[in-house]
């Protein structure tokens, strides 16, 4: 599979993709009404911030707690009912005069949720897609995710002007609502990719499984951290320019879709093989300029410059199924969604703390620093399993082929 069109043509994808959009916009606009009702009840960043991303920490809990159950429920079945939760959920915390624990706890809940909502998704597309077609499938989810953001925060902010964070929050929940509709509809009746009771020990058990891979780990590391980091270096767009933040994050999302054009359109898979290991470091050496305290059109090209490295996840997703057995791909995928997101708002507090004692152009410096040694770090571990992925991908293609000879071989039936 090497053209959109190809994808697009594929069975089930097209209502995946409205899915999964359908949920990003809903969460992106549902979340920045729920930082503005915050704000103008308390009047305290941290408690507004928190509204918005402290989901994204709760992740950890999911992850550590249901991830089993992403392989071991039907995938139609989860997919459109995590998203009606959402949508109740969304649509609950927009009554008035819910009290703020309460507004929390919904929050922490839908976090943990999430988690698990990642493990299904990323499970189906690799279903509904084959091993070749994940890559170029994940690329246009990214960018699909990163247009609804813009538009998402474009008409969050509409809305909010017009309607109130409450009607906002209830414009959010209707996108969720829209998205279980498409999910039931759209998609077909599947079974689980695995078989067994979820529970906090089967998770517990197979992310110890998967963890106990040295190639699989170092995967997990290069996925998690680098990126983490740069997320916290993003974070401080606001404190370093804070008049054109906008435009530091607009150059950011301009820079991530290029990346994901060329690694999943562009790229052939022998020039993605010899670019990964340039594009990880791409991701965070753009950010060292920052410790001269660049003028904004220097500052704009290295955001921009710096975010066609997150394209290096695209390749190291595809590692990481090469080297996991098809009825763990929900979980492991899961699992890598969760922890990056949770790394992500940890680099956003390590970010802030390090601001806070020095000043955002050194911290974004110090973390791009931390980023680059983390890379090259994990490089022969890296390179080892990219070998381990290359060798695992030649053997099942190779027992595929043994299979369809032997099928094409075998006498007719009656």
């Amino acid at each position: 599979m090497h053209t959109y069109r190809e994808l697009f043509r594929t069975p089930e994808f097209t209502p995946f993709f409205l899915t999964a959009s359908l949920q990003v916009a809903g969460q992106t606009v549902s979340g920045l009404a729920l930082g503005t009702l915050i704000y103008d009840r308390t009047g305290s960043p941290l408690l507004s911030a928190l509204g918005m991303f402290g989901p994204s920490l709760a992740q950890v809990v999911g992850a550590t707690a249901l991830l089993s159950a992403a392989d071991r429920l039907p995938p139609r079945g989860a997919t459109a009912g995590l998203a009606l939760v959402f949508g109740l959920a969304t649509a609950a915390q927009a009554v008035p005069g819910l009290p703020l624990w309460a507004a929390f706890a919904l929050l922490l809940g839908l976090g943990t949720l999430a988690s698990l909502g990642g493990g299904v998704r990323y499970g189906l597309l690799n279903e509904i897609l084959s091993k070749e077609g994940y890559l170029l499938g994940r690329s246009v989810l990214n960018m699909s995710g990163g247009t609804m953001q813009i538009c998402g925060f474009g008409l969050g902010g509409v809305l909010v002007a017009t309607l109130s964070p409450r009607g906002t929050l209830l414009a959010g929940a209707a996108l969720y609502l829209a998205a279980a509709v498409v999910a039931r509809f759209g998609l077909g009746r599947r079974a689980p990719r695995s078989c067994g009771r979820a529970s906090v020990r089967e998770t517990g058990r197979t992310n110890a499984l998967l963890w106990s891979s040295a190639h699989r780990r170092s995967v997990y590391l290069a996925l998690w951290v680098p990126n983490g980091l740069i997320v916290g270096c993003e974070s401080l767009f606001v404190p370093y320019a804070p008049g054109h933040a906008g435009l530091l994050f607009a150059c950011a999302a301009s820079g991530m879709l290029v990346g994901d054009v060329l690694a999943g359109r562009l790229l052939p898979r022998r020039w993605r093989e010899r670019l990964g290991a340039p594009l990880r470091l791409l991701l965070a050496l753009p950010y060292l300029l920052f410790a001269l305290r660049p003028g904004l059109p220097i500052a704009l090209t290295a955001a921009a410059l710096a975010s066609v490295g997150f394209s290096a996840s695209l390749l190291l997703q595809e590692q990481l199924l090469a080297l996991t057995p098809d009825e763990l791909s929900g979980h492991a995928l899961g699992l890598h969604a969760s922890g990056m997101l949770t790394m992500q708002g940890v680099g956003a507090a390590v970010a802030g703390g390090v601001a806070q004692l020095t000043s955002a152009s050194a911290a974004m410096a110090v973390l791009a620093a931390g980023s680059v040694a983390v890379t090259l770090a994990l490089a022969p571990g890296l390179r080892s399993a990219a070998q381990a992925s290359r060798s695992t991908a030649a053997a099942t293609r190779s027992s595929v082929a043994v299979s369809a000879t032997r099928t094409k071989r075998s006498p007719a039936g009656p």
